[in-house]
């Protein structure tokens, strides 16, 4: 309990820096939003409608420490502000709006690159020097050389474009609409299919090629040795003995990843317009929204933290030895 609570003052600091960061940095910038917006609207704009926004941005004529505490308030009680490109929708309803498709995506594409992945890489360091060790690390590490975008563009144009197998765009068609049906469900997977792939694709060969080396260092060890002297099955020796002590760098680096899921898929959300949050924050940063880009950088800053945090605790769980640190 102690490690887990020291571990939570530390989340808490890093939360409350990254929400001072969250402020600082828009009031840092040469000019304001408002100025910016009134800049690219022209005349349109009269100046009670400046004074008015800038009171609702919260980048008004009152002391900085006032405008600070008055943030921090509005961010512990939920209240992000409204978004200037889709006025009046709070912030919170439109990352509410797109959040759940940027997990779908990114926690799809995680969970079978991880398992997948580490599968491979334990089958690998098993048998060291066969076919699987062979050929599939440095063909999956040549495919993960290439960036994200570019393999969703090159997907998009062959299955999508080319051969017509799969949606090119959106998460779902504009025909269907959503339900819990299997008509629609089934088309959430089909729009799914190419940008999770692309995902897979980048990222299995570092699963397998970590794994790989943790299971080579784990079946040197000498309880490896007395399992296989003791005449147990290599299939349990495998699994119970070696990939259960060799899978707790993985457990750390998967904590990492599913933080990042939010805000990880940026660019494949760009190339298919996937109504993710990556998407919405491009489209933020083109519309000058300061309240939603805010809302959105908390919003990946806080998932981070909270991933992290869960490690934390399944690392007590999982490795008494963290509880004597």
């Amino acid at each position: 309990m102690r490690f887990i609570l020291r571990r939570l003052g530390f989340y808490l600091i890093a939360f409350w820096v990254s929400i001072t960061l969250n402020f600082l940095l828009p009031r840092f910038m040469p000019g304001d939003p408002v100025s910016r917006m009134f800049a690219r609207n022209q005349d349109r704009m009269q100046p009670e409608q400046i004074e008015q926004l800038r009171k609702l941005l919260g980048v008004d004529d009152r002391p900085l420490w006032e405008q600070y505490f008055g943030y921090l308030h509005n961010m512990l009680t939920g209240q992000m502000g409204v978004s200037m490109s889709r006025f009046p929708a709070p912030v919170t309803e439109v990352i509410g709006s797109q959040v759940g498709w940027t997990l779908l995506l990114g926690g799809t594409a995680l969970v079978i690159a991880a398992v997948v992945g580490n599968l491979l890489g334990i089958l690998a360091a098993w048998r060291r020097g066969g076919a699987v060790d062979s050929a599939l690390p440095p063909l999956l590490i040549f495919i993960g050389s290439f960036p994200y975008f570019w393999l969703a563009m090159g997907a998009l144009y062959l299955f999508g474009v080319t051969l017509g197998w799969f949606p090119i765009r959106h998460a779902f068609s504009d025909t269907i609409v959503p339900s819990f049906s299997w008509e629609f469900v089934s088309d959430v997977g089909m729009h799914l299919v190419l940008p999770a792939l692309t995902i897979v694709l980048v990222s299995i060969g570092g699963w397998m090629l970590g794994m790989r080396n943790t299971m080579i260092a784990t079946n040197a060890e000498d309880y490896i040795t007395m399992a296989e002297a003791k005449g147990l099955r290599p299939g349990r020796i495998m699994f119970r003995y070696a990939a259960r002590n060799a899978m707790l760098p993985s457990v750390t680096a998967f904590g990492m990843s599913l933080g990042f899921v939010v805000g990880g898929a940026l660019l494949t959300e760009v190339v298919f317009a996937y109504p993710g949050v990556g998407y919405q924050l491009l489209a933020a940063v083109q519309g000058l929204d300061y309240p939603l880009m805010q809302g959105l950088f908390l919003t990946i800053t806080a998932a981070v933290l909270l991933a992290n945090f869960l490690v934390d605790i399944l690392y007590v769980r999982l490795d008494p030895r963290v509880r004597s640190n």
